[in-house]
């Protein structure tokens, strides 16, 4: 950003302190003049010379970084003086452990019908067998069918156990 005395207004931070904002002024391309609650949460928070001493202390390419920080503090100390930052920080890891657990949950889910899915197997193509021999099978797909949400009486053509990855049955033969 651009030194706000350039444009003969000051930054936030002389504006508050009430002082002259000189062209070398270490606030001046960090807090605008647009943005006064930015630098009256830090030196709030902070202090100005305590901001200052750190900001002469940080690799100028690294200011910008180090500003947002602080004002990112600041804000969270204005609205929660005891915890500040901690509590957003707390909240969003309470967060990650429930995702993972639903995620954990939701694999294990998964775990258990992909070994059902294998411990079947499809009827032969090619067996001989009586109308009614295989109609458990038949109705077994179905069911798993119907709870991953497939719907085979619904236009999606017609329905034969041996296209269906979820088939049980022994083989084609007699049950």
């Amino acid at each position: 950003m651009a030194s706000s005395s350039c444009y003969n207004s000051p930054c936030a931070a002389c504006k508050f302190l009430r002082r002259k904002c000189l062209p070398c002024c270490i606030f001046a391309p960090h807090f605008p003049p647009e943005e006064p609650h930015k630098f009256a949460n830090v030196h709030k928070i902070f202090g100005a010379s305590n901001v200052t001493k750190l900001l002469n202390e940080v690799l100028p390419h690294q200011r910008e970084d180090a500003v947002n920080t602080l004002a990112y503090e600041a804000e969270a100390r204005v609205r929660d003086p005891v915890y500040g930052c901690v509590s957003a920080i707390t909240f969003l890891q309470r967060q990650v452990e429930r995702l993972e657990k639903e995620l954990d949950a939701a694999k294990a889910d998964l775990m258990r019908y992909a070994s059902n899915c294998n411990d079947v197997s499809p009827p032969l193509i090619g067996s001989h067998h009586h109308e009614g021999e295989n109609i458990g099978s038949t109705l077994h797909n179905m069911a798993i069918s119907r709870r991953m949400g497939y719907d085979h009486h619904g236009g999606g053509g017609s329905y034969f156990p041996w296209n269906d990855q979820n088939t049980s049955g022994g083989g084609g033969g007699n049950i």
